[in-house]
């Protein structure tokens, strides 16, 4: 089994960037959902409540983080990748965890605001900040992500899917950041480790399915019931859909690098 995809969404819910090799650090790869966009009452924006911002596609170039629309509108931000803010920081939240963050200010807001029409603010994690879950009162290092710092998918698991699917559809649909050739379908849901090349990788839990893997992400629009509704028929626990494994790092991995053909070994 080898690495064929690594894949970065440093703004939250926004397009992703597909790489050649990424570092690996506590939080997640390096600038994974280091920013997310917050509406008019602080509660942060995902494509479940806005399809759309699937079209907002954020690429390094160089030392900054440029975001476009994929129809053109909007015309371009750009940033530094290591922008300190002079704002004063302040809590924010991702379901049930806390984490302190600071506006990123500029003409960020005003042209996320134009781009979605809806009032936005985009806001940056605090560098090495902790999240509380405000409900067990404990903490974890990890973005803006929704829960973990990482999710792995085995192409064999999507090719399964797709041969019960009328129509096949493409991995993005499933925002991993990692992505593997080799095993067997739904392999990766057996591992309670693994590595990726000399880095080591726990497996957390499954990934629960939301609304977002019915959005195309070419187009920004809901495209019907699939995949939830043939995941449901054998991938349903409960009441839950699941597909791909978070992951995180044991304590005893350091940073490092992994890069596109890495072996992949799991137990």
């Amino acid at each position: 089994m080898h690495l064929t995809g690594i894949f970065i969404y440093p703004i939250k819910s926004l397009g992703g960037i597909s790489l050649t090799e990424s570092t690996v650090q506590r939080e997640g790869l390096q600038f994974d959902r280091r920013w997310m966009l917050l509406d008019a009452t602080g509660q942060f924006l995902t494509q479940r409540k806005l399809p759309e911002m699937a079209l907002l596609q954020p690429a390094i170039k160089g030392d900054r983080l440029r975001v476009t629309h994929r129809n053109g509108h909007s015309g371009m931000l750009e940033f530094f990748l290591d922008q300190t803010e002079d704002s004063p920081a302040f809590p924010v939240r991702v379901w049930d965890d806390e984490v302190a963050a600071r506006s990123v200010g500029g003409d960020a807001d005003e042209w996320f605001s134009q781009a979605l029409r809806t009032p936005c603010q985009l806001v940056r994690i605090e560098e090495n900040a902790m999240r509380y879950d405000l409900k067990s009162k404990g903490g974890k290092y990890v973005s803006f992500a929704d829960g973990h710092p990482f999710l792995i998918v085995g192409e064999a698991s999507l090719e399964d899917l797709n041969r019960r699917l009328d129509t096949p559809l493409p991995m993005n649909r499933f925002r991993p950041n990692l992505v593997f050739s080799g095993g067997q379908p739904f392999e990766e849901d057996t591992w309670a480790n693994f590595t990726i090349g000399s880095v080591h990788f726990k497996n957390v839990k499954p990934c629960i399915r939301c609304t977002v893997p019915t959005i195309d992400q070419q187009t920004g629009k809901v495209a019907g019931a699939e995949p939830l509704r043939t995941l449901a028929t054998f991938r349903k626990v409960g009441n839950e859909v699941k597909f791909g494994m978070n992951v995180a790092l044991p304590e005893t991995q350091g940073e490092a690098i992994i890069r596109l053909g890495d072996e992949i070994a799991g137990g």
